[in-house]
């Protein structure tokens, strides 16, 4: 995760053209960053850049000097069109600021949005349109304010619930219409009601969101989320089998420590990986029809990939930086099908004969992971920070790099609390505002997109900054950790029979629900007793 910078974007220069771009590396890394479309053109050839390996220094640090010289496209977007300030994203059209996504369209502010379209503000949503501040759901429409949700449409603030259609403020429901604060109404009474409750106005929103927040609060809630699996462990996990410690998963089968991966076979420590993909070791952002990609990085398409960094519909690759389209070779210097064979097997028995050694005093052979100190992020500029997070000082005690991210060029001209309080009363003026963020006071905009989602949705503008609504929607999704737990029901309940009568639920098992949170987290029997 270390090595992987989805949300942190910087202004840069484009080495080849001198063109003004958004980056995701600092100009403070000293990286050799292009224009994406440029990188992507035919004006340079990767193979330029090639080296002979040297087996008088390790590999690593090898690695290092040839990644700071090989050209880096400002952002890893592929197969993307329009995708304005998003990175390791692909198969987009028309996407702002969206990160670790797969597959969507007219999407903004969004990270892991995969095969969504027509939203605004969602994270882990999957195979869902029309949606706004939805998390950790899947097939969703016209839904907003809600996680945790599977199949739900024109509803708002919604917890824990499946097949539900206009529902407002609700938790635990199944295959419900026209409830409100989890009581029943008619279709007409519903229409009534929601139409009083006076969405648009930020005040009474503001009341609706507090009140809702007050009963999701009293909610039981399953030990983990998971559609059509069988044999796995972890959460969010949908159309898997025989998966352990996974988190954020669709359609994997037969993998281990894979975090928000899509169609992954038999492989096994990952992040952002998959498409279509198998046999995938210690590898990020990588996969999309391949196999055998082992210690790598943002490889699409290929096999037999070792020890690579952002290459493309290559083979028998090793130690090789942003090639596309090539077959075997080392370190960007192509080689016979012979060659490249005894050359890869006396570099591998180098890597354990000298290792690599890092500032603190670990060592790197063959079989492990690029070093941490020599990823071209900052720690805290990547996914590492937010799923394992440190303070300047750890970073510094375990060897890690922290740098200081400023808050932009921007002042804000307009406080949040100045923002009209209904949507109906934002003209398209709020367009050229600079607002100060009622959170962190860092500067923001709205940008059209977004107004004419609010508008038709009647939801009042936002008074948080983008960085904080994202941080915000991340909090309410687990980190990726297990622990082992017991069922929490104690015997007295109001839903249906439960198995173990009057007596406390005997049930064990692995939940990313941390033993100290609040949450009382139920097994799948004694959940699905009180909610179906």
């Amino acid at each position: 995760m270390a090595w992987r910078n989805e949300r942190v974007l910087f202004r840069g220069t484009c080495a080849a053209t001198g063109k003004s771009i958004i980056t995701g590396f600092a100009p403070a890394s000293g990286m050799v960053v292009y224009d994406r479309d440029y990188w992507w053109s035919d004006a340079w050839d990767a193979l330029t850049f090639g080296v002979d390996y040297d087996f008088s220094r390790p590999f690593f640090a090898q690695f290092h000097d040839f990644l700071m010289r090989v050209p880096m496209p400002a952002v890893f977007n592929a197969r993307t069109t329009n995708v304005l300030y998003g990175n390791y994203t692909g198969e987009y059209k028309n996407g702002y600021m969206v990160s670790a996504s797969w597959e969507g369209e007219n999407v903004a502010y969004a990270m892991r949005a995969n095969s969504v379209k027509d939203s605004v503000d969602v994270s882990s949503l999957t195979h869902s349109s029309l949606c706004y501040e939805d998390v950790a759901s899947e097939k969703l429409y016209n839904t907003y304010f809600s996680d945790e949700c599977e199949n739900c449409t024109d509803s708002w603030f919604l917890y824990g619930c499946k097949g539900c259609v206009s529902c407002f403020g609700c938790t635990n429901l199944r295959n419900k219409s026209y409830y409100i604060f989890n009581e029943p109404y008619s279709k007409e009474e519903y229409a009534k009601k929601v139409g009083e409750l006076n969405t648009g106005s930020y005040a009474s929103f503001i009341k609706l969101r507090d009140q809702f927040a007050a009963l999701k609060a009293t909610a039981i809630r399953k030990y983990a989320v998971t559609t059509n699996a069988k044999d796995v462990t972890g959460d969010h996990i949908i159309n898997s089998a025989d998966s352990t410690f996974c988190f954020d998963v669709i359609n994997a089968r037969d993998c281990k420590y894979a975090i928000n991966a899509i169609d992954l076979n038999d492989s096994y420590d990952t992040y952002g990986a998959g498409a279509h993909a198998e046999l995938l070791y210690e590898a990020f952002d990588s996969g999309v029809q391949a196999m055998r990609q082992i210690f790598v990085g943002t490889i699409y398409g290929g096999s037999d990939i070792y020890y690579s960094f952002n290459c493309h519909g290559c083979g028998n690759l090793f130690g090789c930086i942003g090639l596309r389209n090539k077959e075997y070779c080392i370190f960007n210097r192509q080689y016979s099908k012979e060659e490249y064979m005894a050359l890869r097997a006396k570099i591998i028995e180098q890597m354990g004969a000298m290792p690599y050694v890092d500032r603190k005093g670990r060592e790197y052979r063959y079989g492990e992971f690029f070093p941490v100190e020599l990823s071209p992020f900052a720690y805290n500029e990547t996914a590492a920070q937010d799923n394992f997070p440190l303070t300047p000082a750890a970073c510094e005690e375990k060897g890690f790099l922290w740098r200081e991210i400023g808050r932009g060029e921007h002042s804000a001209t307009t406080a949040a609390s100045e923002l009209p309080d209904n949507i109906h009363d934002a003209t398209d003026a709020i367009l050229q505002a600079v607002i100060a963020c009622a959170n962190c006071g860092r500067a923001y905009r709205i940008i059209q997109q977004e107004l004419d989602f609010l508008r038709r949705a009647n939801i009042p503008l936002p008074r948080q900054c983008p960085e904080c609504r994202h941080r915000r929607r991340f909090l309410l999704i687990n980190l990726p950790r297990l622990y082992h737990r017991r069922c929490m029901c104690k015997g007295v309940h109001s839903g249906g029979e439960h198995f173990h009568g009057a007596v406390a639920c005997p049930n064990e098992f692995e939940t990313s629900h941390a033993p100290e949170r609040p949450e009382v987290i139920y097994c799948e029997q004694c959940y699905n007793a009180e909610v179906v």
